[in-house]
């Protein structure tokens, strides 16, 4: 069950990334900014500076959770530091997931899905192999 837990949420980690890499360094790309459902490229413009932080915001939770993949990983006794770490930050990405998912419907709900079923996935996994 370890290996599958740090998997799933090393797969949520790495769509964090994506997420960051979208939100934060090529919001301005047309084909970012259309997926996001943005009707140009003004709106793009205006909403720059909320995508580049809300990005940051993916890396951290990415980070955290790759930290405590590699405490996991590289410890003999199944650090409790690194499962607190993966619960912690793939469950904030399943939080953020339900809160998309309830502020914007079913027009969201692909983007909670995607951003939310490894993390839930993850957590659970986590939880189980903790023990």
């Amino acid at each position: 069950m370890t290996a599958l837990a740090l998997i799933l949420a090393g797969v949520a980690a790495l769509l964090h990334v994506l997420f960051f890499k979208l939100e934060s360094l090529d919001w301005r790309k047309p084909k970012t900014w259309k997926t996001f459902g943005l009707e140009s490229q003004a709106d793009a413009d205006t909403t720059a500076s909320l995508a580049f932080n809300q990005g940051f915001y993916n890396l951290f939770l990415a980070i955290g959770t790759a930290v405590g993949i590699g405490l996991i990983a590289f410890s003999d006794d199944h650090d409790a530091t690194g499962w607190a770490l993966i619960v912690f930050a793939c469950g904030s990405m399943l939080a953020a997931a339900v809160v998309l998912i309830s502020h914007g419907g079913k027009s969201y709900a692909r983007a909670a899905t995607i951003q939310g079923l490894p993390a839930l996935l993850a957590v659970v996994t986590s939880l189980i192999a903790a023990n």
